[in-house]
């Protein structure tokens, strides 16, 4: 196959999957965005006078960019694996496998789309919250930087657990007992400074802490770690789980069965 053939077939799968989404945006959209602002307004209501991070920084900015990161990593990984899942549970999945696209085109339309529909519940999170309390936007390059890749990361996990699961009952699974505590426990609603040095060495452990710390290092300039860590985390993470991910769409795991 020509790669202009390649390429406008992962193109024409890269708008279907984004028309997807965007269909029903006021379900994949919309309510990822209420759902954070009622978090901003609970926990920065309740903690605002008694928390101070980074010795200056207020709570209620400091939640912020954590609760965008964490929007936009949980609607990526979502947009993925629930396309994935919805296809084979209703059989219309037997009409992308009678194409002649290559594992690649499957990999870059399933995240390309992923990432979009991070980025945007993500700007519809920041555009929302940031009234509140304005966090700044001290290095914006790194905010773009690890918004990207971490919708990348989460998009190609989403990707992994569609094709694993079987059924809804599987990816809820996975997503509820994996995705959601390594969301949670990443620095989203608190500095690890703040813990007991235990806690913070789990911490260091989960990567889904470095893309948050280093996507506010971005609004702030400070971070718990150095972003150059972080991001050498995540592109690792990221290589990683690609790599897990195109193997599978090579072999056609789960899929041709």
């Amino acid at each position: 196959m020509s790669s202009a053939i390649a390429l406008k077939g992962a193109s024409t799968l890269f708008y279907k999957e984004v028309l997807r989404f965007w269909k029903v945006s006021f379900q994949t959209v919309a309510a990822p965005v209420l759902t954070a602002v009622l978090y901003l307004l609970v926990f920065g209501h309740v903690l605002e006078d008694h928390v101070k991070v980074y010795g200056t920084v207020g709570y209620t900015s400091f939640l912020i960019p954590g609760l965008v990161m964490m929007s936009v990593l949980q609607n990526a990984f979502a947009n993925s694996s629930s396309s994935l899942i919805q296809s084979k549970v209703t059989g219309n999945l037997v009409f992308l496998l009678v194409t002649p696209l290559s594992h690649w085109a499957w990999f870059v339309a399933y995240v390309g789309a992923a990432v979009v529909r991070g980025l945007a519940v993500g700007l519809g999170v920041l555009a929302v919250t940031v009234w509140f309390a304005p966090p700044g936007f001290d290095q914006p390059l790194w905010i773009l930087a690890f918004a990207i890749l971490g919708a990348a990361m989460m998009g190609t996990l989403g990707l992994i657990a569609g094709l694993w699961a079987e059924k809804f009952d599987q990816l809820a699974a996975f997503q509820n007992f994996i995705i959601m505590p390594m969301t949670f426990l990443s620095g989203v609603f608190y500095s690890i400074g703040s813990l007991p040095a235990f806690w913070q060495g789990v911490s260091h452990l989960n990567p889904f802490f470095y893309m948050i710390d280093g996507f506010r290092h971005g609004f702030f300039g400070v971070s718990d770690v150095s972003p150059w860590i972080s991001l050498g985390v995540v592109g690792a993470s990221f290589c990683l789980v690609a790599g897990i991910a195109l193997e599978l769409l090579r072999r056609g795991y789960k899929i041709r069965s």
